[in-house]
């Protein structure tokens, strides 16, 4: 089944709680939650306070997307900040089997992150670390900024994924994140997604149901 994780990262920061309000009474099923550190891409984002905050008030599950340098030094913390399910990059500076370990023993779902030219074969080898129910993140834009326009040449990575999965008897999940909305979450679905991300599509909708409902239909 299709799941709609709405991204905040262009959403009004006053407001956060009302936009989380907002995106949960229009369908959506998690918070995506992207932390950059001016590192790893050149931008920077959400930390730590702001998630403890958004916690405190938001109905929804929250997805942590680390786009950081080191995310072993921080998983726990963001764990304890209240995350609900946390992905980090492949392409990142820290240990890999270390950093999905300390996801697993926060008791959350790990999720790995791919940038769009990062080749499947370098994530093919990590797979068998992960749990039924993780999940693999395609980012179909460069991480770092939202409302980029998708990348076509994706949808080509996501399929090779899903049969990957298949031939494996791998239940994991595939989620994509960057310029979602109705057509691109229907070739997405198509090729084997299943985790849709979306920002500015249902966060600016003037009717967030329909937006969050269209990234759903078959």
């Amino acid at each position: 089944m299709t799941k709609v994780f709405a991204s905040i990262l262009n959403a009004d920061l006053a407001h956060l709680a009302d936009v989380s309000t907002v995106v949960a009474d229009a369908g959506a099923d998690y918070l995506h939650y992207d932390v950059m550190d001016g590192c790893f891409v050149d931008n920077l984002s959400f930390g730590l306070p702001v998630l403890q905050s958004l916690k405190r008030c938001a109905s929804l599950p929250i997805d942590v997307h680390l786009m950081i340098k080191e995310p072993l030094r921080f998983v726990k913390r963001f764990a304890e900040a209240g995350a609900d399910m946390i992905s980090f990059h492949i392409e990142s500076d820290s240990d890999i089997s270390k950093t999905i370990s300390v996801i697993h023993a926060c008791g959350l779902p790990c999720g790995l992150a791919v940038s769009p030219d990062t080749p499947l074969e370098q994530l093919y080898p990590i797979l068998p670390l992960l749990n039924d129910n993780d999940y693999i993140l395609l980012m179909t834009v460069y991480p770092g900024w939202g409302s980029q326009k998708f990348m076509e040449e994706v949808l080509q990575k996501i399929r090779a994924l899903s049969a990957h999965l298949k031939a494996e008897h791998r239940n994991l999940h595939i989620q994509v994140d960057g310029g979602i909305q109705a057509e691109t979450a229907a070739r997405c679905r198509e090729a084997g997604a299943d985790y849709m991300v979306s920002g500015t599509y249902i966060v600016n909708a003037e009717n967030p149901q329909a937006a969050v409902a269209s990234l759903r239909e078959r």
